[in-house]
């Protein structure tokens, strides 16, 4: 989840942050300007109010134009900024560089055509600093008895201008990139902070889905709807479990007091049929009917005790008892006629010795019952990085998709293998033994036909 939900609140931030950054970098360089044009435009004034004095147009250069001529050259030799006192037609009354001529077209020559209505020209479009060859024009009129008798126009370059602009963006993109920083170090612990419960819930029920009851959550930090969540959730698991201990109780009780009686109806039957004719058809099937109950009744309560009782893990030789469970289950088999073949393999495992070896009767004993005579019964073990895996594989008619996504259910068994012996629990009891000691059991086909189950083990000490 915090994969997910980092990365929303990154791109949030940086859209608010470029949101914010791109107004300020266009006000930036719009107040840079406008201080350029605020001191042209004072420049122009000051030029203006000399250019009042120079009377009339002469062919040579009185005192007053030698004196604006003079103020116009200084003025291009320090700051590098043309500019010209121009008539009305365009000539020139003093400019400077000597041979700068007003433009055709362009910004200047607007600004020059504003300036003749007898107002200051208007403020020059933004300049950008990627344009290079950008100027700023401002011109002034030259007002004498209330007429406009001329125009002072300066004609500046911009790099400088753009680049201020330029500093001034890089300072805001530092700024933002620091902000960037210090929101995504905010945002690694906030999603840290309220994501830490949901983990702790996250593996707490995982615990309680693999079988681990006692699995609870931690008071830790987080929002208060999340710590309300996990006193909620931890109450939850205390009734689930307490109905299930309940359960257990009840069929373990259940279980133990039936078979008494039912051991007693058992022998009043076998002495019945002491005195009825041998062979009697409906004393046999009480009989066997009698034995199949009590068959469920030890079933039942193995699967109490099995899902009650704590695993004594140790690291066990699985090779080895694996192979003692083959020695042991291999008369049966070639009774049965069906080969039982293995590789036990040295390699190790952390499990419950007494539980394990139950399971694996349990699964040996299930493949033994579905494989035809002439077929064979595999038992391998292999380790598997951080596991050692067990396979059983029988050559029998095997499960359907429908039916493999129920075997290990309580009393389920096949519609096809109804006329076989068992109470539908074994397998159950196999899942809950092997679930005790946090190893699992899965099931699958295994081609061209038959059954294949794997009950993987840890390989290292799994957690008390």
């Amino acid at each position: 989840m915090r994969s997910r939900l980092l990365p929303l609140l990154i791109v949030l931030m940086a859209g608010v942050l470029l949101a914010l950054g791109f107004p300020l970098a266009a006000s930036l360089a719009a107040a840079r300007q406008q201080t350029v044009v605020v001191d042209r435009i004072d420049d122009t004034a000051r030029f203006a109010a000399l250019a009042q004095f120079v009377t009339e147009r002469r062919t040579g250069l009185d005192e007053r134009q030698s004196t604006l001529q003079s103020e116009l050259l200084r003025y291009r030799e320090v700051y590098g900024i043309d500019a010209g006192v121009l008539y009305r037609d365009g000539t020139a009354m003093a400019r400077a560089p000597l041979r700068w001529e007003l433009p055709e077209d362009g910004e200047t020559r607007r600004a020059f055509r504003e300036a003749l209505l007898g107002r200051r020209s208007h403020d020059p479009p933004q300049v950008w600093p990627w344009q290079a060859g950008a100027r700023l024009a401002v011109a002034s009129p030259v007002v004498r008895d209330g007429d406009v008798v001329a125009v002072v126009v300066t004609d500046s370059p911009t790099g400088q201008l753009r680049s201020r602009i330029l500093k001034g963006w890089l300072l805001i993109a530092a700024g933002e990139f620091a902000a960037m920083l210090l929101a995504v170090g905010a945002a690694i612990r906030l999603t840290g902070w309220v994501l830490k419960p949901v983990r702790v819930l996250d593996a707490a029920t995982h615990g309680i889905a693999t079988g681990r009851l006692n699995s609870r959550v931690a008071p830790s930090g987080g929002p208060p709807e999340l710590r309300r969540l996990a006193k909620s959730f931890n109450e939850m698991a205390d009734h689930v479990e307490e109905v299930l201990e309940q359960q257990r109780a009840f069929v373990a009780d259940a279980s133990h007091q039936l078979r008494n009686p039912l051991s007693a109806l058992l022998l009043r039957i076998e002495l019945l049929a002491l005195e009825l004719p041998e062979g009697n058809e409906e004393i046999a099937s009480v009989r066997t009917e009698g034995k199949r109950l009590a068959r469920v009744l030890d079933d039942l309560l193995d699967l109490a005790l099995a899902e009650h009782a704590a695993a004594d893990l140790r690291l066990t030789d699985i090779g080895a008892l694996t192979g003692e469970r083959l020695d042991a289950w291999r008369p049966l088999a070639d009774e049965k006629g069906v080969r039982l073949t293995g590789d036990s393999r040295a390699v190790t495992a952390w499990a419950d010795p007494v539980a394990l070896s139950s399971a694996l009767d349990a699964v040996i004993d299930n493949a033994l019952k579905f494989t035809p005579a002439g077929e064979e019964v595999t038992v391998t073990t292999t380790a598997d990085g951080d596991t050692t895996v067990i396979t059983v594989t029988d050559r029998g008619p095997g499960l359907t998709e429908d039916e493999l996504t129920r075997v290990g259910d309580r009393f389920w068994r096949s519609g096809r293998h109804q006329n076989v012996k068992g109470s539908g629990l074994g397998l159950s009891i196999t899942r809950a033994l092997l679930a005790a000691g946090g190893a699992a059991i899965a099931y699958a086909h295994h081609e061209p036909h038959g059954l294949e189950v794997t009950v993987t083990l840890p390989r290292t000490e799994p957690p008390r």
